[in-house]
């Protein structure tokens, strides 16, 4: 199932599609640049493609953490990526006013996994008449998030995607349970798997969040070989100096092999 906005090509070969770029803008150059690079990988490949940056970081440990280049900025260049490679962008957004700001500039509005409960925020987005992907919270079950897409449903919009993110083990680990993929996907809406933050290792006395990038292709294979609608990875030239989320992100240049090796899954499990 394809993620409903009019930018989304649908895929020839039905591929899985792909929401992937920095965990947040940082400057026009590295965005555009980064989109560029996933562009053509995703072109060649035939997967559906939606570029992904924050526009604001509002969920950070410490108060000191990088939250942004600024509003207006951030939602330019992603509107001049829309534009320039005929794409569509998703950004989140924390509060109900920041629904109608970012729908001028963006495809798709990102509901925070740890945000997914709340309804004002979840209306405002929905009557934007924008597509809302809803990041499953860590402490929900897989079929409690049919309450919050119903939420969207009932206040007008019926473009609604559904994203795994990992669910909350101990206090500094989540795990992914593969049963959910196909228990939300019987509510008739597209099921995302969030690779990159469920490797996230949240909550370190260092105030920063840590992560485990080296079972990012191990994650992956198991979300396409359980029949994943959409995949849903950060990725940046050089993870280490990222200033947001660099522990759990994907090295850009590795992403083009990954993507080979999930299509080549993608295109198994097709045949079944």
């Amino acid at each position: 199932m394809l993620l409903q906005t009019d930018k989304l090509k649908a895929s020839q070969t039905n591929n899985f599609f792909l929401l992937a770029g920095p965990c947040v803008i940082e400057g026009e150059d590295m965005a555009l640049n980064i989109a560029e690079h996933i562009v053509k990988i995703t072109r060649r490949l035939d997967i559906p493609y939606i570029f992904k940056g924050s526009y604001r970081k509002a969920n950070r440990s410490r108060i000191d953490s990088f939250t942004g280049i600024g509003d207006e900025k951030a939602l330019r260049i992603l509107r001049r990526i829309s534009e320039t490679f005929g794409i569509p962008v998703v950004t989140d957004i924390h509060t109900a006013a920041e629904a109608a700001i970012a729908a001028e500039y963006v495809d798709v509005l990102q509901i925070p996994a740890f945000l997914c409960r709340q309804t004002d925020l979840l209306i405002a987005a929905a009557q934007t008449g924008k597509t809302v992907n809803i990041k499953k919270g860590q402490f929900l079950s897989p079929e409690a998030m049919k309450f919050a897409a119903q939420k969207i449903i009932d206040a007008g919009n019926d473009k609604v995607a559904i994203t795994e993110r990992g669910t909350t083990f101990g206090y500094h680990d989540l795990i992914v349970d593969y049963r959910g993929i196909p228990e939300m996907q019987t509510f008739g809406y597209p099921v995302i798997l969030d690779v990159t933050h469920s490797l996230q290792q949240p909550n370190q006395t260092s105030g920063v969040t840590g992560g485990m990038p080296q079972l990012i292709e191990t994650i992956a294979r198991a979300g396409i070989a359980t029949g994943a609608d959409g995949l849903f990875m950060e990725t940046h030239p050089e993870p280490s100096k990222a200033k947001s989320d660099g522990a759990n992100m994907l090295r850009l240049d590795l992403l083009e092999p990954l993507l080979e090796r999930l299509v080549a899954i993608r295109q198994t499990i097709n045949r079944f």
